[in-house]
Parts: structure tokens; sequence; C-alpha cells
């Protein structure tokens, strides 16, 4: 009996031996096993990275991640942590692949932009890569749009932007199944962050609710410049309290609300807003369900408005008289800055041409996008020069129409951004010299 009681308890013992042997895949060697089981699965050692990997830099220190985390390492990853953008998305990585990345992160000091969309990262790789920018101070704009962090990866987030604990000053974060609880946390956090300029909460799920807590957001946040809210649920009550945040906000620049269902009382609440705010130069409601009293509402914001240059408003049930509208009200104006409305679903006349001609007469800088004009619409539409051409062989102004083909053709993708490549595939024009030096030569023939 004591044989068999001394044999179980050495099998015991070598049973907690073996388990005491199975490294934590982050934990440094050193590690007492009490610690290796209190969430170390979490915790990327950031504060003393070089216990768990000393002598490790770069793409060996990836490689070893990967190596303990049992992932295939990524060879793109690899070969451009010397340069400061690096694209990952739809890589495939899952929670321990963002994880690897986010331990050779700790310590980089040349990757800038990091793209990891649509990577299934889910709230735990959220986790790892807030406790990596923790550390990191090179990392300045991230993209972790499209992958089910939910209400847990939104915490860890706000978390570090409550903390004003990273050097990001752009962050993506569209497409994550975020809902009211994330918006309660964001808000929070981002009312005393003033290190983010850019963010980008598109296609979540912040209903009227969330549109009321960004709202208070708006009003006490002073850095953020750029937002993007499109494709939410805010409708009228979250577009009302954005509106009333827009009044005291002194730094947002751009905001996109469009496909928010805001109707003519959202419409309404921007309007007002815009009576006193001096900083947004760019508006999108598209696609809101504004029709022409809702144009008009917002049109008594654009009479007094002196800052707004791009207004949006395509695809909403507008007619030629919500159209007249909002060119009257940039006519009325006297300090307008404005130098697009884009209405292009909408069809108008002839009357509506003629005042659009004499308001860019007055303001030559104004483009508004139209849709078809009534009774034009079966006509052979007026053949205008290339707009490259011109551009090439001579320095003819360009008229409304021209100016408007140029910009579509360098800014193809409407980013924002003209692209020139496309240009490099065009043949230079040939220098009139050498075309008669040719044409004398054939004639010699």
């Amino acid at each position: 009996m004591e044989n068999e009681s001394e044999k179980d308890t050495a099998d015991q013992n070598e049973e907690v031996s073996d388990t005491s042997e199975t490294p934590e895949p982050l934990s440094p060697p050193e590690a007492p096993a009490e610690k290796a089981t209190q969430g170390s699965d979490i915790d990327l050692e950031v504060k003393d990275p070089g216990r768990a990997f000393a002598g490790v830099t770069g793409a060996e220190l990836y490689l070893e991640a990967c190596r303990l985390m049992e992932v295939v390492p990524v060879s793109h990853f690899t070969q451009n942590l010397a340069k400061p953008y690096i694209n990952l998305n739809h890589h495939g990585l899952g929670p321990k692949g963002v994880k690897a990345i986010a331990i050779a992160l700790v310590s980089n000091a040349t990757v800038t932009h990091l793209e990891l969309e649509d990577n299934g990262i889910l709230a735990e790789g959220a986790i790892y890569m807030a406790e990596m920018l923790r550390e990191n101070c090179s990392l300045q704009e991230l993209n972790i749009s499209n992958n089910h962090l939910g209400t847990e990866g939104a915490e860890a987030i706000a978390s570090l932007l409550l903390d004003n604990a990273s050097y990001l000053y752009a962050l993506q974060l569209s497409g994550n199944n975020f809902g009211e609880e994330a918006a309660s946390c964001l808000a929070e956090a981002l009312m005393g962050n003033y290190q983010v300029k850019k963010l980008d909460l598109s296609h979540n799920e912040f209903s009227e609710k969330g549109g009321q807590l960004l709202g208070q957001m708006l009003a006490n946040n002073t850095a953020l410049e750029i937002l993007d809210l499109s494709w939410n649920h805010l409708k009228r009550k979250g577009t009302v309290a954005l509106g009333t945040g827009l009044r005291g906000n002194g730094a947002l620049k751009i905001l996109n609300l469009s496909w928010n269902s805001i109707g003519n009382e959202g419409a309404q609440a921007l309007g007002e807003a815009l009576k006193v705010n001096s900083t947004l130069v760019h508006l999108d409601i598209s696609n809101n369900q504004i029709n022409n009293e809702g144009a008009k509402k917002l049109c008594r914001g654009l009479e007094v408005n002196g800052k707004l240059e791009v207004l949006k408003m395509a695809n909403n049930p507008l007619t030629v008289e919500g159209a007249t509208a909002l060119v009257t009200s940039v006519r009325k104006n006297p300090n307008s800055m404005m130098e697009e409305i884009n209405i292009s679903n909408v069809l108008v006349n002839e009357n509506f041409i003629k005042l659009l001609d004499f308001v860019c007469q007055i303001r030559p800088e104004l483009d508004v996008i139209y849709g078809e004009v009534e009774g034009r619409i079966s006509k052979i539409p007026k053949q205008h020069p290339s707009p490259m051409k011109l551009i090439q062989q001579s320095s003819i102004p360009l008229d409304r129409v021209q100016i408007r083909e140029l910009v579509r053709q360098l800014d193809r993708n409407q980013t924002g951004i003209v692209d020139y490549s496309h240009l490099k595939e065009q043949k230079p024009a040939q220098n009139p010299v050498e075309g008669k030096m040719k044409e004398e030569e054939k004639e010699d023939k």
C-alpha cells in the first residue's frame, strides 16, 4: 500500500512538473507559475519585453513570437518592418497572429502607419494592440476596421484614448459592431483626448442614444478634425445632439453623417449649428431622407456661415425647389466660402441653370453638381474639349464644367487625393519643330 501511495505521489509530481514546464507564450522564462496563470495570455509583458525575448529584435523577435503563438509568420510584415507603412489587411491573422505583431512593434521605431482591417482580431486582439500602443513611440495611423471588436474591444481602445497613452492621430474603427455601450466609453475617452485628429466610426450600430453621447463629446473635444459617422442609426435625436455639440466645437473640419436617416429635423439642427460654427469646412449628409423643407431649414445656416466649403447632399428626395434654395443661400451670403454643392440626383430646369450661371459669375469657385436638366435629357450633351489635353498643350482657362471633369479624372477614386499615376501612361505632345522636320523628310522622299 505504501509503495502504491508513493507511486501515486510520484505520478502527481510528474504531472505538476510537466505542467510547469509548458511555457506561457509570452511570459518571461523566469516568471513564476502563479503569474503565468493570472491572465498572462493577454499580458504582452510590454514593461520588460527583453526578459521574454532577450537580445532578439525586429524580424527575429516577430518570428520568435510566432513560434510561441504557434502561428504562421507573415513574410510581408518581416520584409517591411524597417519601412513606415505596412498593409496587412485581409490576412486572416486572428487574435494570436496580431499578438505576435504587437510584440514585434513594442520597441519598433520605424512603422508609423499600420493597416490591419478585416483580420478577425476580435476584442482580444484589440487588447493586445492597446497594450502595445502604450509602449510604442512611432505608430501614428492605425486601421483595425471590420474586426468584430465589440464592446470589450471598444473599452480597450477607449482606455488607451482616455489616458492619452499613445502617439496615434488617425484611428479607423469602422464596422466593429459598436453599440451604445461602446459609444459611451468612446465618447467619455474622447472628451479629454487631445491627440487623435482623424476618427472613423462608420458602419457601426450607434443609434440615437449613441448620437447623443457623441454630441456631448463634440462639445468638449478640442482635437478631432475629421469624424466619420456614416452608416449608423443616429436619426433625428442623435443628429440634434450632434448639432448642439457642433455649436461649441472649435476643431472639427470634416464631418460625414451620410446614411443616418437624419431627416428634416436633423437638417434643421445642423443649420442652426452652422449659424455659429466657424471651423467646419466639409459636411456630408447624403442619403438622409432630407426633402425640400429640410434643405430650406439647412439654408438658414448657410446664409450666414462663413466657413463651409463642401456640402454633399446627393440622393436625398430634393427637387429643383430645394436645389434653388441651396444656390440662393450662397448668393445671399457675402461671406460664403462654398466651393461645392453635390445634389447629383436632382433634376433641374432652365431657370435653375440661369440662376447658377449668375451666381457663378459672382463666385467662379462654386461648383454645383446636379443631375439632368429638364428638357435637355434627349439632346446631345455639349461637347467640351478634353481638359487634360488643354492642360498639356496650352494654358487656356477652363470653364466650370471642364474643371469638374478635370477633378474627376485626377481623383478617379474620389478619395480627395490627386492620382498622377495614369498620366505616366499618356504620351507627351509632339514638339511642333520635330513634327515639322518629320513632314519635310516625308516630302523629300
